[in-house]
């Protein structure tokens, strides 16, 4: 109670209708209702607050999760018993219990071991279903960018999981920032196709690479992010060259980081540029040397370069860790990494002219009967080893009679890996004499690439072009037409000098400018064979045949400098039991006086 002296008089004027009255309030009674005022807004604003709360919190059921089919089980990978993958440190909001296995999980998305990551990540979810990173981390196992696109059940798998992290809205910006980039790629899968929704999400990580310049994670997926969006036509490779410059900044301060060294691998992995790898194709393998795909992934670089004894020891190691993980895992039949491995095994194997031991895959590939999963992997080890075989090796009736196997194999579903058989039967009819049975194939190749057009894949469309291309030069030049034939094999050769080769394949059956050169040497064009050989050998270092035909052109042209060093490097990379015909042409060459 105000003392009276205290006490003053408030006037306020209330209209209270068309006379104006004068009312005398109390300063006590107006500090009263001010304090009830107060707390009357003050209490709403907690109620308004409570209620925003709740719909930012939203509590993910565990049916929700069930329904989705998530990856579960301990980690099956075979490595050293301390089973490293690498060092990965990623700040995220979730509890610091969860904060290590994300980091595990990270690792292994980092060496593409995707179903083993979504393992962890499920793990997390389970652990903390409030855990919005986990859910992201679901997603980008299910977008493996650099190997074929995600199927229908994991493109819903991942836009269902992106659905439930966008319901947990009260995440961090950053975090929120990669869950929307991933969103990005599977909105509207059903309608976009592959090479657009890839450009969504490396323009959504540029956005968050550029907003957030300290967090080395950003900039490693928008490098990624790059060399999966980037065109397989722009000889430039201004993306690769980007993603490149980013990577190797970031590298000196963390050596040890799976996805840096890995990602520069698949960066450089183009003629003119993988020399830039060879550092990190060869620490790779000993920062994750529990991942089968980490000693694999070096393998593209020493291919690149036709360092072939160390492109073997890579993928003896890689196939024998892919058959130990299906072993572990209890998979019904064989990992599809190790087919992987095998095509670069033999690929290697037969650049050394060691046909006994590229020989031996093929008979191991022919025992197996049942692969996880079914994919194009599997496909294209399937068909490409046994084509290498005969045609590194000119065998010419055993490839017009080669059989496609297995006949269980769905390969309806593998147009284009399925081409490879076609085109190596034609090759095989044309240098047989079988020309019927060369117009058959012909055909067969066309609906191929047909195939291909009508699903909109013009890149392995193109890729059958090539090889069309190359068949129908190949029968005019039996058919004495030569200025046509010419026409076609340097169209062949040009197409395919324009594209990139795809990351499953450590190169083309034959590629299309050794086809050329060879072309041009049976019609006595001896100069001419020489340069296209040369050019090739540009792309293709220290294949086999490659240098076998430069010595063998360039002796016909009667420069015997030249033949002594294209055989020179031809020996000195042959396995010394070689029983190949034009290493024997060689080593009597650089005998004789």
């Amino acid at each position: 109670m105000l003392s009276q002296t205290s006490r003053v008089s408030f006037l306020i004027f209330v209209n209270s209708g068309s006379d104006g009255t004068s009312v005398t309030w109390d300063h006590e009674l107006t500090h009263a209702m001010k304090r009830i005022f107060f707390w009357k807004h003050l209490i709403i604003f907690i109620l308004l607050l409570q209620g925003s709360c709740k719909t930012k919190d939203k509590n993910i059921s565990s049916e929700e999760i069930k329904s989705i089919n998530l990856k579960r089980g301990e980690i099956v990978l075979c490595g050293p018993a301390d089973k490293q993958f690498g060092t990965v440190q990623f700040d995220i909001s979730c509890s610091k219990e969860v904060k290590n296995t994300f980091n595990l999980a990270m690792a292994l998305l980092h060496s593409f071991e995707y179903d083993e990551a979504e393992k962890v990540f499920t793990k997390i979810i389970d652990q903390e279903p409030g855990c919005a990173m986990a859910y992201w981390g679901v997603a980008m196992c299910n977008y493996h960018p650099l190997w074929a696109p995600p199927g229908p059940t994991e493109l819903i798998k991942g836009s269902k999981v992106i659905e439930l992290a966008e319901s947990l809205n009260s995440i961090p910006e950053r975090e929120s920032g990669y869950i929307h980039a991933i969103a990005a790629y599977y909105k509207d899968w059903e309608k976009a196709d592959q090479h657009t929704r890839c450009i969504r999400y490396e323009k959504a990580m540029e956005k968050l690479y550029t907003q957030y310049p300290g967090d080395h994670e950003a900039a490693i997926f928008y490098a990624l992010s790059l060399d999966a969006a980037a065109d397989p036509s722009d000889k430039t490779f201004a993306f690769q060259k980007k993603a490149g410059a980013i990577l190797n900044a970031i590298y000196p301060n963390e050596p040890n980081h799976p996805g840096i060294v890995h990602y520069i691998i698949h960066t450089y992995d183009y003629p003119g540029l993988a020399e830039l790898a060879l550092p990190a194709a060869r620490k790779y393998a000993s920062v994750a040397p529990a991942s089968a795909h980490a000693q694999h992934m070096p393998s593209h670089i020493f291919t690149r370069l036709g360092l072939w004894d160390e492109c073997i020891s890579s993928n003896l190691i890689s196939t024998a860790s892919a058959k130990c993980y299906a072993e572990n895992a209890g998979l019904k039949g064989h990992w599809d990494e190790e087919f992987h491995g095998m095509d670069y095994l033999v690929y290697a194997y037969l650049q050394k002219g060691d046909d006994s031991l590229a020989k031996a895959q093929w008979d191991y590939l022919r025992t197996i009967r049942e692969v996880y999963p079914a994919n194009f992997k599997v496909a294209y080890a399937f068909a490409a080893i046994p084509a290498r075989y005969v045609l590194e090796n000119r065998m010419w009736k055993e490839a017009a009679t080669l059989e496609i196997y297995p006949g269980s194999f769905p390969w309806d579903k593998f147009p284009w890996e399925k081409a490879i058989i076609h085109f190596t039967r034609l090759l095989g009819a044309v240098h047989a004499g079988l020309m019927d049975s060369a117009v058959s194939e012909l055909d067969k190749l066309k609906t191929l690439r047909d195939t291909l057009l009508r699903q909109k894949n013009t890149y392995k469309a193109n890729q059958v072009d090539i090889q069309i291309m190359a068949s129908e030069a190949w029968m005019l030049f039996k058919a004495g037409k030569y200025s046509s034939a010419l026409e076609h094999m340097i169209s062949a050769a040009d197409m395919e000098d324009a594209t990139e080769k795809n990351p499953v394949t450590p190169g083309e059956v034959i590629p299309a400018r050794e086809l050329l050169a060879d072309m041009l040497l049976e019609m006595g064009y001896k100069e001419k064979a020489l340069t296209a050989y040369q050019e090739d050998l540009v792309a293709h270092p220290n294949r086999f045949n490659g240098l076998y035909g430069a010595g063998l052109a360039s002796e016909k042209c009667g420069d015997r400098k030249n033949a002594i060093f294209y055989y020179h490097q031809l020996s000195d990379i042959s396995a010394v039991h070689s029983a190949r015909p034009g290493l024997r042409t060689a080593r009597l060459f650089l005998n004789s006086p």
